[in-house]
C-alpha cells in the first residue's frame, strides 16, 4: 500500500514521456496547433525564462519516401505530429520533455549536466529481492493512471478538426501498449477500407531506433512512479533456449492448470486485462483502440506453428546476423536482403540474410513462439515479456553498433517507407524524437548491458572485428606496397654501393667537388622516397 501511494504521488509530481500531453489535449491547443506548455520551474512556455527551450515551428523532413504508402493526407501520422500540432517546445542543451522539464537520456542533475550510465542486467542474474521488485513495479505501472498523458480515441477528422477533442485517461503501462498499437495500426481509408502495408515502428529502418526510444521512455516511467532512479529493464537472453525460461510463476507467469492458453492464477499477470488487440473490429468500425479491457493475457509458448518458427533463435543465428555489414539494403522493408535490420527483425533467414516471408527468425521468432497476445503486432506489448525480449534485441543492436561503428549517414536519409527516414519524427512520441537520434551507442544514451561489459572473448572479438575487416579490405594494397617498397630499397642500396666504389677508385685531383666534405655524411638523410 505504501509503494502504491508513493508511486501515485510521484507520478503526479513528475512528467512522463509518451503520446498526447494532457495540457495540450484540448480544443484551444488543437485549433491553434500549438503544444508549448509552461515549465513549472519558471512558469514560462518551454522554460524559456530559464533558457531551457522555446516554442518553435516543427521542422519536417522533406526527403522523399519509399513507394509502400501510395496515399497523402489520409492518415494522422503522416508528417508527425503536424496534423495535431505544428509548434512544440524545442529544448536546448541537455534538456528534454514536452515542456523542457526533463533531462536528456544519460543526463541528470538540476541543470542536466551530470552524465549517467546505468546497467541493464540478465533477469536470471537478479536477486530474489530485485526480481520481486521488478514484478511489483510492472504491476504498479499497470494500475497507476498517467497524470501527464492521455490517448486519442478518435482521428483528427472525427474530432471535427480539433473542435471536438476525443481523449481519455490511461494507465502508465497501457499508455505504452497503446503507443505501440498506434504506431503499427492500419490506415483507415473510410467505409470499410483500410491500408495494411504501413507501420511506423516495424518492417523498415526505424524498427531498432524506435524500440530503443520506446524502452528508454518506458524505463524512465518506472523510475518516476517508483522513485527508484537506478531501475533498469532486465533482459532475457533467449539464445539457444529450449523453452520459455521466464514462463513460470517465479518470473512472468506459468501455464494455467486447465487452460494452456492462459496464465497461472498464481501469477500477478493473470489478472491483467489486454487492450488494443481487436484490429479487425477497429477497422470495420473505422475507429481507434479506446484502451478498454479485452480479456486476459493469452500465452501458450511452444505450441506455435513449427513450420514457420521451428525453434527459438540460436547463438549461431545471432553471430551471423552481427556479421552483416549493411544496416539496411534494397527496398528497406521486409523484403530487404543482406540487411542487418531485416535479419534481426526476423523477416530474413538468420543463416543466409535472404528475405523469407514464410519463416520468422530472431526477433519475430520469439513473438510467434509465445503463441498468444505477444504474437499479434499491434497488441504484443500487453504481455510483459515484451520488455524483456526487446531489451535483449536492443543489446544485439548495440553489439552491431560497437562492432561496425557506423556513421550516422549509414542510416537512410531518404526513400525508406513512410516515417522511417533518418530525419522523420517517430510516431507517436511527444516530445519529438527523430529516428537518427537513437542510431548511436547506448552509453551515449545513458545505459549499457551487463554482458557487454564483461571482458569476455566475444567482447574482445566485437572490438577487434572492425579493424580486421578493414585490414582485409586493404590487404592486397598492403602486400603490393610492401613488394614495391622492397624493390625500391634494393635499387637505391645498389646505386649507393656503386657510387661508393666509383669514388674509392677515383683520384681526388680529377674528382669534381660536389659538396663540402663536412656535409657529405648527411647526404643519405636528404633523400626523398
Amino acid at each position: 500500500m505504501l509503494l502504491f501511494a508513493l508511486g501515485f504521488l510521484l507520478v503526479i509530481l513528475q512528467p512522463s514521456s509518451g503520446q498526447f500531453p494532457r495540457v495540450c489535449a484540448n480544443m484551444e491547443s488543437l485549433l491553434s496547433k500549438e503544444c508549448c506548455p509552461p515549465w513549472d520551474g519558471d512558469g514560462t512556455p518551454c522554460g524559456e525564462l530559464s533558457s531551457r527551450g522555446s516554442c518553435q515551428n516543427i521542422l519536417l523532413s522533406q526527403a522523399p519516401l519509399g513507394p509502400q504508402f501510395p496515399f497523402s493526407g489520409v492518415d494522422d501520422r503522416e508528417d508527425w505530429p503536424s496534423v495535431f500540432y505544428n509548434r512544440t517546445c524545442r529544448c536546448e542543451g541537455n534538456f528534454m520533455g514536452f515542456d523542457c522539464g526533463e533531462c536528456k537520456f544519460g543526463f541528470s542533475g538540476l541543470n542536466c549536466t551530470e552524465r549517467q550510465v546505468r546497467t541493464r542486467r540478465n533477469i536470471f542474474q537478479l536477486t530474489t529481492s530485485e526480481k520481486n521488485k521488478f514484478l511489483a513495479y510492472l504491476n504498479l505501472a499497470k494500475n497507476i493512471p498517467s497524470q501527464d498523458y492521455v490517448i486519442a480515441t478518435g482521428t483528427y477528422t472525427q474530432m471535427n478538426n480539433g473542435s471536438n477533442p476525443m481523449f481519455r485517461d490511461i494507465s502508465v503501462y497501457d499508455l505504452f501498449v497503446w503507443m505501440h498499437y498506434y504506431a503499427s495500426r492500419d490506415t483507415l481509408l473510410g467505409g470499410s477500407n483500410v491500408w495494411r502495408d504501413i507501420d511506423f515502428a516495424h518492417e523498415a529502418p526505424g524498427f531498432l531506433p524506435w524500440h530503443r526510444a520506446f524502452l528508454l521512455m518506458w524505463e524512465r516511467q518506472i523510475q518516476k512512479i517508483t522513485g527508484d532512479e537506478n531501475f533498469t529493464i532486465p533482459y532475457w537472453d533467449w539464445r539457444d533456449a529450449e523453452d520459455c525460461g521466464v514462463c513460470n510463476d517465479e518470473y512472468m507467469g506459468g501455464r494455467h492448470p486447465t487452460n494452456p492458453n492462459l496464465l497461472s492464477p498464481a501469477s500477478i499477470f493473470s489478472s491483467w486485462q489486454v487492450i488494443c488487440t481487436r484490429s479487425e473490429e477497429y477497422n470495420s468500425q473505422q475507429a481507434l483502440c479506446s484502451a478498454t479491457g479485452e480479456g486476459p493475457i493469452r500465452r501458450n509458448p511452444g505450441n506455435n506453428d513449427k513450420s514457420r518458427t521451428p525453434r527459438l533463435p540460436s547463438s549461431a543465428d545471432v553471430e551471423f546476423c552481427l556479421s552483416l555489414t549493411q544496416y539496411e539494403s534494397g527496398t528497406m522493408d521486409k523484403r530487404a536482403n543482406y540487411s542487418f535490420r531485416n535479419t534481426l527483425e526476423g523477416f530474413a533467414d538468420p543463416q543466409t540474410a535472404i528475405s523469407n516471408p514464410s519463416q520468422s527468425g530472431l526477433h519475430n521468432a520469439l513473438h510467434i513462439y509465445m503463441n498468444g497476445s505477444m504474437s499479434q503486432v499491434q497488441g504484443s506489448a500487453n504481455d510483459p515479456i515484451f520488455v524483456l525480449h526487446h531489451a535483449f534485441v536492443d543489446s544485439i543492436f548495440e553489439r552491431w553498433l560497437r562492432r561496425h561503428r557506423p556513421m550516422l549517414e549509414v542510416y537512410p536519409a531518404a526513400n525508406a517507407p513512410i516515417g522511417h527516414n533518418r530525419e522523420n519524427y517517430m510516431v507517436p512520441f511527444i516530445p519529438l524524437y527523430r529516428n537518427g537520434e537513437f542510431f548511436k551507442p547506448s552509453r551515449d544514451l545513458g545505459y549499457d548491458y551487463a554482458y557487454l561489459q564483461e571482458p569476455a572473448l566475444e567482447s574482445f572479438q566485437d572490438f577487434l572485428t572492425p579493424y580486421l575487416q578493414q585490414a582485409r579490405q586493404i590487404w592486397a594494397w598492403l602486400v603490393g606496397a610492401a613488394v614495391f617498397g622492397s624493390v625500391v630499397t634494393a635499387v637505391i642500396t645498389r646505386h649507393i654501393r656503386t657510387c661508393r666504389k666509383k669514388k674509392e677508385g677515383t683520384s681526388s685531383e680529377i674528382q669534381p667537388l660536389l659538396i663540402e666534405s663536412e656535409d657529405y655524411n648527411n647526404i643519405t638523410y636528404q633523400s626523398n622516397f
